[in-house]
């Protein structure tokens, strides 16, 4: 039987309309991604990736776009020490000559000279770490509440109320203990003016009429 044109275009409709929920689907960048830290080196024109506790190597592919290729370039001209990196990638690929595969990176958290951020006893139970300098701060927080480090001051442990803001950021308020301190973090590159860490978030502290600023990045304890 022949269609005529309305007839085809209604045979039609159905399959335009799947195409489109087909197309419409949103995708999840960080599907089948895990959370790594590791050590960064250089070798073959290659940069490579070791798990902390770990004898394995794996070739970093910058999947995400995050620039670690070329932060860690830079980073490790200026500071010629091991570079520690904390990253979501999935692990890809067969074995390569003196490689375990290659390391697919979506997101990079932080970068860092280090040789012992590895043995950090604190980063699974933290939920967020930020600090700055000139003067020095520092705040941890976890599920327990946060604690505030100020240079020449004793630690100040509050509880503390977390919001999310628009663009992806969040607040940390308290009131507590005659102190009223807001912390504010963005995602947005941000290099330690100190060493030159590079973190994911920019943070900016506000506490007895100053407002201080800084970088942090999410602990272990955060999923994202």
């Amino acid at each position: 039987m022949r269609l005529t044109p309305p007839l085809l275009l209604a045979a039609l409709l159905p399959l335009f309309a799947g195409c489109q929920i087909l197309a419409d689907k949103p995708s999840d960048p960080d599907l089948g991604t895990t959370r790594m830290q590791g050590e960064l080196s250089a070798s073959g024109g290659k940069l490579l990736f070791k798990p902390c506790s770990e004898s394995r190597l794996f070739v970093v592919n910058d999947a995400g776009t995050t620039g670690i290729l070329q932060e860690a370039a830079n980073l490790a001209d200026d500071a010629g020490d091991k570079l520690f990196a904390d990253v979501r990638a999935r692990l890809t690929g067969s074995k390569q000559a003196n490689t375990d595969g290659q390391l697919d990176v979506r997101r990079l958290y932080r970068l860092e000279p280090s040789t012992n951020a590895c043995e950090d006893p604190n980063f699974k139970q933290l939920t967020l770490r930020a600090g700055g300098h000139e003067p020095e701060w520092d705040i941890k927080a976890s599920g327990k509440g946060m604690v505030l480090n100020r240079v020449g001051q004793e630690p100040l442990p509050l509880p503390f109320l977390e919001e999310q803001v628009p663009g992806g950021g969040l607040t940390l308020s308290s009131e507590a203990n005659g102190k009223q301190v807001e912390l504010w973090v963005s995602p947005q590159r941000c290099v330690d003016s100190a060493t030159g860490a590079i973190r994911h978030l920019r943070a900016q502290l506000k506490i007895d009429g100053q407002t201080l600023q800084g970088c942090g990045y999410y602990g272990g304890a955060r999923d994202n």
